[in-house]
């Protein structure tokens, strides 16, 4: 079994790091389409959020995780799952 400095050393490595980072930029451009898709585009170019949707987002990012709803929590557990597997591969 790895030592946590050598568990440290291979989650830091530029590797690991380029690595979740292709993920987590995976993650942001799913949610970005998904944002674009339910804005009005103005002729300008401007997206306007629907205001049920700023409203519901807004009492989503001032909610403590362990205080939101089964299904909210379940969402970003889905996100997290997506790194899982290459984290146990940089750690093999």
């Amino acid at each position: 079994m790895r030592s946590h400095d050598e568990i440290r050393e291979v989650l830091e490595s530029a590797r690991a790091v380029d690595r979740l980072a292709a993920i987590e930029h995976e993650r942001w451009a799913h949610w970005q389409r998904y944002v674009h898709d339910q804005c009005e585009r103005r002729e300008d170019g401007a997206l306007v959020v629907p205001a049920e949707l700023a409203q519901r987002w807004e009492t989503q990012m001032s909610t403590p995780y362990d205080e939101l709803s089964d299904e909210e929590q379940e969402s970003d557990r889905e996100q997290v799952r997506k790194y899982l597997p290459t984290i146990l591969d940089l750690l093999r």
